[in-house]
């Protein structure tokens, strides 16, 4: 059970950096629109890219994106929380 907990708080984590630091721009739960129209949502993002290669260009600041989009740094640990998220918005 401690493994199910710790995935469902990394999970959680995830949400809450996404929601705090993307959601102004980006679509980040599993309907909702994208307020920047060059922003993606985030449960279509694995369409583009792999997810293991967003935590590539997360380790490395991301930086690019939308234009006028801020450049992000993350820890690892922040990293993994936000991949884990975003893994549970992406059709099976």
């Amino acid at each position: 059970m401690a493994s199910s907990a710790f995935a469902e708080d990394q999970v959680a984590y995830g949400k809450a950096l996404v929601e705090t630091n993307c959601a102004r721009c980006h679509a980040v739960g599993a309907s909702d629109e994208s307020t920047h129209p060059e922003a993606p949502p985030f449960r279509t993002l694995s369409e583009r890219y792999p997810l293991d290669a967003l935590e590539e260009a997360f380790v490395e600041g991301v930086s690019t994106g939308h234009p006028d989009m801020p450049e992000f740094k993350a820890s690892p640990e922040q990293i993994g929380a936000i991949i884990d998220y975003m893994d549970t918005l992406q059709p099976k």
